[in-house]
């Protein structure tokens, strides 16, 4: 049996996979690893080919119409036979000591029988225009260990559990599963919220394990992108809302109830920001559509969104202000979390 499965989807990326995978083999053979070519177009099908067939008991090739990062995903829950499951994107990296430990940690809690639903571990913003690097961590709000979700401390403005921290269980990620939409950014947020709710037995490892490289051309996360691409956002909100209703999550453990929620709100900020960055009548539309759906959704999840949240504070913005001063909003979360 495979301890964990590493899902690498990968578009048109000949010039950096190589270092992903590499990295990745340091965890040796209780490690699968997919690759999932995604229809590129460049010389990532035969890379992904001739390293499953160099390493044909860790590393298999998937070859798949191209569908977009999500369908990546989708591909790799469904093939996975690790006992764990972890998404690593085709530009990112392990660190071979932190995986170490992640691998060895595993390995004890099988021989003990304490198997969590989920693992955390640290990760590293890594910017490549100067190659300075700021590490991710939750000592702060959890205990290194175990964690009991009802001691868990409240998370504040853009820290959150992103989908480079997780590595969850693939039986329990698969139990309630939500297949990612195709040819959509920002899917990861779903990813990274959807599932959390059943991850009740969690367990922090306090090890910086995954560099989140930062600087790539078109990347998602440049403003102007993502302003660009601000319906794939609104799509992504509207999957998160109608995963879990407000009195499902209301159930939930106090630490995970009040995180969820807390997430919820951020990615709401997210979502006004791209969407308001620049004025026009259809993007006021969509935002109007957007929390008509919610209400219509689940009406008490909308109002917590619209009334008791940070976008509260936008509600009192007037439309044709909103732009400057959720782009001067933006730049001051990044400055502070640098991500350029």
């Amino acid at each position: 049996m495979k301890l964990i499965t590493f899902t690498v989807p990968c578009y048109n990326s000949q010039d950096y996979m190589d270092k992903c995978i590499e990295s990745l083999l340091k965890a040796g053979p209780d490690a699968e690893i997919l690759l999932v070519d995604d229809g590129s177009r460049d010389r990532t099908p035969e890379i992904a080919d001739a390293y499953a067939a160099k390493y044909p008991d860790i590393i298999k090739a998937i070859h798949k119409p191209n569908g977009g990062h999500g369908s990546g995903v989708n591909a790799g829950v469904h093939a996975a036979e690790g006992l764990y499951f972890k998404v690593v994107d085709s530009d990112d990296w392990l660190d071979e000591d932190a995986l170490g430990q992640l691998m060895d940690t595993i390995r004890q809690h099988l021989a003990e029988d304490h198997l969590p639903d989920m693992y955390i571990c640290n990760f590293i913003y890594f910017h490549a225009a100067d190659n300075t690097q700021h590490v991710s961590k939750y000592t702060s709000k959890m205990n290194v260990g175990d964690v009991d979700w009802k001691k868990v401390k409240a998370f504040h403005y853009s820290h959150t559990l992103m989908m480079h921290a997780l590595i969850y269980r693939t039986s329990t990620l698969r139990k309630n599963y939500i297949e990612l939409p195709e040819h959509t950014f920002y899917v990861d947020n779903v990813y990274a919220y959807a599932p959390l709710s059943d991850m009740l037995k969690a367990y922090y490892l306090d090890a910086d394990l995954y560099y989140y490289y930062i600087g790539r051309e078109g990347q998602s996360i440049n403003i102007d992108t993502a302003m660009k691409r601000y319906k794939q956002q609104l799509l992504v909100m509207q999957m998160m809302v109608a995963a879990h209703r407000y009195e499902d999550l209301k159930v939930l453990p106090k630490g995970l109830r009040r995180y969820m929620f807390h997430y919820l709100d951020a990615i709401m900020m997210n979502t006004l920001m791209f969407a308001c960055g620049t004025f026009s009548k259809e993007r006021k539309k969509d935002v109007k559509d957007m929390w008509r759906q919610m209400k219509e959704t689940d009406k008490k999840l909308y109002r917590h969104l619209r009334y008791r949240s940070y976008a509260t504070v936008v509600a009192f913005i007037p439309y044709r202000l909103r732009p400057s001063i959720m782009m001067w909003a933006y730049k001051i979360i990044c400055k502070r979390d640098k991500l350029g």
